[in-house]
């Protein structure tokens, strides 16, 4: 009898351990909640790969319009590091509904003037915003795959993307992913394979994820412009990292929206941007960049209307600003874009203050207030912090272009 006591424990023991095994395992996520599996990432990412390759940015008025919108954005942040998401200029009316996605593409946008500026006010006033906005990102292993941006009670899929461009931008003008002790770099892995696992059978994305309860993703919500800014994230990612897995996703995402109908793609055109300096554009990529150039510019009439709102030419501009990038990178013909870009620059920097082709009466206190940010239209005299953001991109890249062309 005593000698088979021993066995009866180990029995036990292992029967135990078998039960805590099971206890602890992950629940399946249903099948309804993503679509698409991440395949496993052949290379950890750890660190940055390589310091960031930055472009030539040459001095000159373009980049005294840039630093000014920084300086309006400076202005207007809060000690907590939140940034001002509208404001009327003629009354001083705040809105009270902002939406986090452009809050942190501000933020990013403030990385790219520290960039040009060479001055690390900038840097700080992004890392007092990173911080701030960095809260409102979700991580729950049971019900979903990676970090989610939460906004608005839900994860849109253009929230982690502006999450990975605001951390994009700062390794840019610092060099650093780590913020106050925190890697950014793998918060950007997790937000990337949140991305990846928004992927849909056919290529695309689901725009939409609902992390309450099971969690499931919204079959027919769609914003025109989280798919490019997806892809844009995906190239992001590959750059810091050096890691494939982020390119072959990229390569796949790209491959379904070349079949797609062309549309005014800034995301996308960043995306051929980075494929052109990082890998290649292949014949069909080109030839899609002209397309979606040659739609912004057939539309050129209709956009400098005086009627239409300065951010939705601000990022028209952008867009052309990186295709003309793109183009150049691949040794292929990319005058005709730039021909095009200073004529919506110029559109744009009526509306950017002291200047204003509404002839509004401005006094010194607006001035004070408001110089540098970019109102909308004559009939919505507000500055809201996507239209500073795609002002202060666009010619950056713009800039970068123009740097390009003067070192060939």
């Amino acid at each position: 009898m005593k000698k088979r006591i021993p066995l009866i424990i180990v029995i036990a023991l292992v029967l135990s351990g078998a039960v805590y095994f099971w206890m602890n395992q992950p629940r399946e996520i249903p099948p309804q909640v993503i679509a698409t599996s991440i395949p496993p990432s052949p290379f950890p990412t750890v660190a940055p790969a390589h310091a960031p390759e930055l472009l030539p940015i040459p001095d000159g008025d373009l980049k005294e319009d840039i630093i000014a919108a920084g300086d309006y954005l400076v202005r207007q942040q809060l000690a907590n590091g939140e940034l001002a998401y509208q404001v009327n200029i003629l009354n001083n009316d705040r809105s009270s509904t902002p939406t986090y996605i452009r809050l942190m593409g501000g933020t990013g946008a403030l990385y790219s003037v520290c960039r040009v500026a060479g001055d690390s006010e900038y840097c700080d006033a992004g890392d007092r915003a990173l911080e701030h906005y960095l809260s409102m990102l979700l991580s729950d292993p049971e019900h979903f795959k990676g970090t989610c941006l939460y906004t608005n009670g839900v994860c849109p899929l253009g929230g982690a993307s502006a999450a990975i461009d605001a951390i994009y931008k700062r390794w840019q003008a610092t060099g650093s992913v780590v913020l106050n002790g925190n890697d950014l770099l793998a918060t950007a892995a997790d937000l990337g394979y949140f991305i990846v696992s928004m992927r849909r059978p056919e290529g695309g994305f689901y725009h939409s994820f609902d992390p309450h309860l099971a969690g499931t993703v919204d079959l027919n919500y769609s914003s025109p412009t989280f798919n490019g800014e997806g892809l844009y994230a995906l190239m992001q990612l590959y750059e810091m990292t050096g890691n494939e897995f982020w390119l072959a996703q990229a390569r796949e995402v790209n491959d379904f929206m070349l079949n797609q109908p062309v549309m005014e793609d800034y995301g996308h055109s960043y995306a051929f941007a980075l494929f052109a300096r990082l890998d290649e554009l292949t014949p069909a990529d080109k030839a899609y960049a002209r397309q979606i150039a040659d739609l912004i510019i057939l539309g050129e009439i209709r956009s400098l209307n005086p009627a239409n709102g300065s951010s939705a030419t601000a990022t028209k501009m952008e867009a052309l600003a990186a295709l003309a990038e793109a183009l150049t990178l691949s040794d292929a013909d990319h005058e005709w874009i730039a021909r095009e870009i200073r004529t919506f620059i110029t559109f744009v920097q009526a509306r950017q203050l002291p200047d204003n082709d509404c002839n509004f009466e401005t006094t010194d206190e607006m001035i004070s207030r408001y110089q540098g940010g970019l109102f909308s239209t004559c009939d919505d005299p507000s500055i809201r912090v996507d239209g500073v953001q795609h002002w202060i991109n666009g010619l950056t890249t713009y800039l970068e272009y123009q740097g390009l062309v003067g070192r060939r």
